[in-house]
């Protein structure tokens, strides 16, 4: 019985770390109109916090600019590169979701409350960003890639 239990304890403690790896890596997501791989996210995790930010953009089009400046962006963002601006911000882990965080659309510069939640063995990312309460938004899946 005192196994049953410790081994008990030690899943406990153990499971967030195994959430904050389902969250931590490189997501690439997809085009809401296209339906084509669009950018890659890296996240990481520290100290309890969950942050991301753009690594890569992917072409579209032919001879779409790959690192276009943030023209609509606000503050110290804007007309700064696209990539490596950190869109996520302030995510801490509530279960097997990260919520109380922010995600920037640098299409047109708004922040909006978010929360991610990991899925499918930790193979997709459900991102819901919205505007109040969670019911007024948009959910993006975002694949890990290996």
């Amino acid at each position: 019985m005192k196994k049953l239990t410790l081994l008990f304890l030690a899943s406990l403690v153990a499971a967030p770390a195994l959430f904050a790896n389902d969250v931590a890596g490189t997501w690439m997501t997809i085009d809401d109109e296209s339906g084509k791989p669009r950018s890659y996210i890296d996240i990481w995790v520290e100290n309890g916090i969950a942050t991301g930010k753009i690594t890569k953009i992917l072409a579209i089009k032919p001879g779409e600019n790959t690192n276009p400046l943030c023209t609509e962006c606000k503050g110290a963002d804007y007309n700064k590169p696209v990539v490596g601006l950190v869109i996520l911000r302030g995510f801490k882990q509530d279960g097997n979701e990260w919520n109380g965080g922010t995600i920037m659309d640098p299409n047109n510069g708004k922040t909006y409350k978010c929360k991610i939640k990991s899925e499918n063995n930790g193979q997709t990312l459900r991102v819901r960003g919205y505007v109040g309460i969670s019911m007024f938004g948009r959910t993006q899946i975002w694949k890990k890639l290996k």
